[in-house]
């Protein structure tokens, strides 16, 4: 299995940045792709970003051009640089990664709060 860890989470004011990070342990080697979902107080889950172990990124619309998922020197790990925060990205982020011959894996989750 694969174990997820997220970090970065806070309160910060609208046009402001975050960064979270995510560190997998467990089966890494048999990861292919990592991202980044969340979820909105009354809303469902949605994807973020993603990012493949080639490095071929997926966004949301609603975050492109704003939002930079990356992976680290380590392949364990990613990253979601959020720039220009709004209140509508107010939410819970979770880490997903997607592993060969393994079930999708998420972490616990840390809280994110634009304040307008």
């Amino acid at each position: 299995q694969v174990q997820l860890v997220e970090s970065g989470g806070g309160l910060v004011q609208a046009g402001g940045s975050l960064r979270l990070s995510c560190v997998a342990s467990g089966s890494v080697f048999r990861i292919t792709t990592l991202g980044w979902y969340r979820r909105a107080p009354g809303k469902q889950r949605e994807l973020v970003a993603t990012i493949t172990g080639s490095s071929i990124t997926n966004y949301a619309e609603s975050v492109k051009d704003r939002f930079t998922i990356s992976r680290g020197d380590v392949k364990n790990t990613v990253y979601l640089q959020m720039n220009s925060l709004k209140p509508e990205d107010t939410a819970d982020y979770y880490c997903y990664a997607r592993a060969t011959a393994l079930s999708d894996s998420w972490g616990q989750g840390t809280q994110v709060t634009v304040s307008s």
